[in-house]
């Protein structure tokens, strides 16, 4: 037992040591002690530099080229791919929270569907203009992958660094809210640039009208303001023709069953001839509807009246909570946005539809008479969680039911079993690591949940073989109502049950039953 408290403690300052290091630049020495893998001295260095003055210094694998843009962070451990050719990144310098980049390799970025798409892309090319990690892996180990990230990053002409202290580079971001941000290599100096003030959305849109599922009965016209192609997919799947036009394409005199504005990146207010368009369509006697993803819930927002605002913290992941005004219910989504329409600027006829769980901020909006719905955030995934795909459903309910049909009648109901179940005791299933060195993530996720149960003065009943872990430690054992040390097996987990009949059960990060 002493010597594993002994080596846990060990870990434990090797990790508190995290930022010091990189602030000193001895990289080589930070990841041998810590056992990532020994970074080689012969890669080509760069400095990340940010506006209020920080310097560090990573190693280049994507191309050796000075740029600049907003940096932001990403909390999705999955969906690289996805990611980086999502066109509302466009302008940005994403940094990957995830420790490990690049052990999945990259799938055939020339690849097609039968629509003429990118298989495994959701636009043509890298989006990003850099990219930040940790800790880059050179081999990889996936069934689609042909390449390495940084043959692809290489391709497209991407800078991209590892060796960045990402941790302390996001707290900075998260504390800042907006940080501007230059990858630098010696002898190319670069400006310090604000992409937000150029008009993002006209760069990234089509040039030119296209036609995908051509000869499908329902007619979608969808504004190209960064669209993915995954938006595509699933409207050509429920029977649509969509006819991808430009941003300043003026689409008030066609003819269509149902109007989409895409997603995007930027201010939302650089798009003015988009947003008249818009407003011409909002003012005429128009009955189709009309459906805004992301950047197109801001632009409707500003079409209808009401004003954006630069969110002091954006929200970029795959795991933020929104709330349906309507019934209550809640859904994980995936989003990438800076600026948000303020609700208490709808104009009447007017509302919220959706709201973000955990800083209110507006996260879509409905008008109270009229078939038009906006999401901030992205149904169509790609990557992160396909719970609220449904509203592509629901869109063309709308369109197939034609005029008087109401928003509220087309969206799934809350049931028993959607709705918030009312619980008084929960058995949390928390974990240490199974070996030394795993134990992290396992006891950030299960020391969390009881922190949660207690905010919501639920009692809390944790089940934990591990003595040695942050859970069952004082703090923890302070926190949970009662501990239980015992294997996470059906048996020894039935009897738990039994002896404390809880209201629910909670996982803990790993667990499998």
């Amino acid at each position: 037992m002493t010597r594993i408290l002994t080596t846990c403690k060990m870990v434990k300052m090797v990790r508190g040591g995290f930022g010091v290091f990189h602030r000193n630049a001895q990289h080589s020495q930070y990841f041998s002690r810590i056992g990532i893998r020994s970074l080689s001295m012969k890669a080509q260095t760069a400095n990340l530099v940010l506006e209020d003055g920080t310097k560090m210094t990573g190693y280049s694998f994507g191309h050796p080229s000075s740029t600049a843009g907003e940096v932001v962070f990403n909390t999705g451990l999955a969906g690289n791919t996805e990611t980086l050719t999502d066109p509302s990144y466009h302008g940005q310098i994403l940094t990957l929270v995830n420790p490990i980049i690049g052990n999945g390799g990259v799938p055939d970025t020339a690849a097609l569907d039968e629509m003429g798409l990118s298989r495994f892309l959701e636009s043509e090319g890298i989006k990003v203009s850099g990219l930040l990690v940790l800790d880059y892996s050179n081999e990889y180990s996936h069934w689609r992958a042909v390449k390495t990230l940084a043959e692809w990053l290489k391709e497209e002409k991407v800078p991209a660094l590892y060796g960045i202290d990402t941790r302390m580079l996001s707290k900075i971001i998260r504390n800042k809210g907006t940080v501007l941000g230059k990858i630098e290599f010696e002898g190319q100096p670069v400006q310090f640039l604000d992409p937000n003030k150029r008009n993002l959305i006209a760069e990234i849109s089509t040039k030119e009208v296209k036609v995908y599922g051509k000869g499908n009965p329902i007619k979608i016209v969808a504004v190209d303001c960064g669209l993915k192609h995954n938006a595509i997919r699933l409207l050509v799947k429920r029977g649509a023709e969509v006819h991808l036009v430009p941003w300043n394409h003026d689409f008030t005199r066609l003819e269509y069953d149902g109007l989409l504005l895409s997603g995007g990146p930027g201010d939302p207010t650089q798009a003015q001839e988009l947003i008249e368009n818009v407003r011409k369509v909002l003012q005429s006697d128009r009955q189709e509807p009309l459906f805004g993803i992301s950047l197109g819930n801001l632009i409707t927002g500003l079409a209808a009246g009401a004003s954006s605002y630069k969110m002091p913290m954006a929200n970029r992941g795959q795991n933020q909570p929104v709330v349906n005004m309507m019934n209550g219910q809640a859904f994980i989504t995936a989003q990438n946005h800076g600026y948000a329409i303020d609700s208490n600027s709808l104009p009447p006829g007017w509302k919220p539809l959706f709201v973000n769980a955990n800083d209110q901020t507006n996260e879509g909006i409905m008008h109270e008479t009229k078939p038009i719905f906006t999401a901030q955030f992205y149904p169509e995934a790609n990557p992160g969680p396909t719970d609220t795909e449904f509203l592509f459903d629901s869109f063309i309910s709308l369109i197939k039911k034609g005029k008087g049909t109401s928003i509220a009648s087309v969206l799934p109901k809350a049931t028993a079993a959607t709705s918030r179940v009312e619980v008084s005791k929960v058995l949390i299933l928390g974990s240490g690591g199974l070996c030394i060195g795993q134990a992290g993530e396992f006891d950030y996720s299960g020391s969390q949940a009881v922190k949660a149960m207690k905010e919501e003065n639920v009692k809390t009943v944790l089940m934990n073989p591990n003595i040695a872990s942050v859970q069952t430690n004082e703090v923890g054992l302070k926190q949970a109502d009662r501990v239980y040390f015992l294997p996470i097996t059906p048996q020894f987990v039935t009897e738990v049950i039994k002896a404390e009949r809880p209201d629910g059960l909670i996982l803990g990060m790993g667990q499998l039953l």
